[in-house]
């Protein structure tokens, strides 16, 4: 069976504005280190696959910044979304299209932005997570294990069965649940039995194509349409995909079929991974100096600061008695907010699109 990956990158990382952009979204950015984070995706899979079996996919905006970030991919794999539908319709053509290349696969499913510190401990998790997969009909996604209450994410809980396998513990998920509140996110963290949604799946191809025509037959009957076509055409044109693709519904895979599903199992994972949500990601990746601030860049300086994150873009940026901050210097954009709102910067984005200012998104 043939393990393959799709690199889910078409988001707008607006969360990581203004150093984000339309053009230029998170995913390309260099977060975390001298490389992208969609560059990290791919060499973290590397160790798992030949790059001929990752798939990537985006839009129309994004396919050329693919090209010059990860010139190895062949330039068949860039999957392009003709209009954004959700997460559920970008697996499924994903899957429709790896199914035609590869009838007998697995597929690994995961977004393009996050870190995880660990390569060969994440290989060994997808190995057995896709060894797992092969077993029956099982939907197998990875929960990371919660180090503190955040409301941010949603969240899995295990139903308490498990079992190992290749030495790992494989637990069946009793149920997804949506992002808690502070008191209610602190009940899963004491509970023990809930993981993070890592966004982080692995299925056999025939499995998820399956679960599509049972749960979401609206995505299913566009792709079955869609596969008609190609065979007329003799292969899965831009074209066919341009006039089909956005016939289906935005929806969630999460909401369409992982928290309707049978036979879900999820894989604990704790070697260090982080979805970089928004700014205040920094602090838990970056060292921070005696006064408990981030800074990153020259010509920044601090006077009674304190537990701030400060990036910079040359000009100078000088602080006095400041504390729990955001201060983010871009070329046109300077961005100053308290940490506990950088989950609301996409209200910033609604005001600057109100007042037509498309030129900063």
């Amino acid at each position: 069976m043939t393990l393959t990956a799709v690199i889910m990158a078409g988001g707008k990382g607006e969360r990581f504005w203004p150093k984000s952009r339309t053009r230029l979204p998170k995913q390309f950015l260099n977060i975390a280190g001298q490389k992208s984070m969609i560059q990290l995706t791919v060499e973290r899979l590397e160790k798992l696959l030949d790059i001929s079996k990752v798939f990537i996919v985006t839009n129309d905006m994004y396919a050329e910044l693919l090209r010059i970030q990860i010139p190895h991919l062949p330039v068949e794999n860039i999957i392009i979304e003709p209009v954004g539908r959700d997460t559920a319709p970008c697996i499924g053509l994903a899957s429709l299209i790896i199914e035609e290349r590869y009838p007998d696969s697995t597929m690994v499913v995961l977004p393009s932005d996050h870190i995880i510190d660990h390569k060969e401990q994440f290989a060994n998790v997808i190995e057995t997570a896709a060894s797992w997969a092969k077993k029956g009909p099982y939907l197998v996604t990875l929960g990371i294990t919660p180090t503190y209450p955040e409301t941010g994410y949603g969240y899995i809980q295990s139903s308490g069965q498990k079992e190992e396998h290749i030495g790992l513990e494989i637990h069946r998920v009793e149920k997804f649940v949506e992002k808690p509140d502070k008191a209610t996110a602190e009940k899963y963290l004491a509970n023990g039995n809930f993981y993070w949604n890592s966004g982080i799946f692995v299925w056999r191809t025939s499995v998820i194509r399956q679960y599509l025509k049972e749960l979401l037959p609206p995505v299913h009957d566009v792709l079955e349409t869609i596969k008609s076509e190609a065979k007329r055409a003799g292969q899965i044109t831009e074209e066919i995909i341009r006039s089909e693709f956005k016939k289906m519904p935005s929806q969630s895979i999460d909401y369409g079929v992982m928290e309707k599903a049978k036979h879900i199992f999820v894989i604990p994972y704790d070697y260090g991974w982080d979805d970089v949500g928004n700014w205040t990601a920094l602090e838990r990746l970056n060292d921070t100096d005696e006064q408990g601030n981030v800074i990153k860049g020259d010509n920044i300086i601090n006077v009674d600061t304190k537990n701030c994150i400060i990036e910079g873009n040359g000009k100078l940026i000088a602080t006095l008695g400041i504390e729990d901050l955001i201060v983010i210097d871009t070329e046109d954009v300077t961005l100053v907010c308290t940490k506990d709102k950088a989950q609301d910067i996409k209200k910033l984005l609604k005001e600057l699109r109100e007042h037509k200012m498309d030129e900063y998104l």
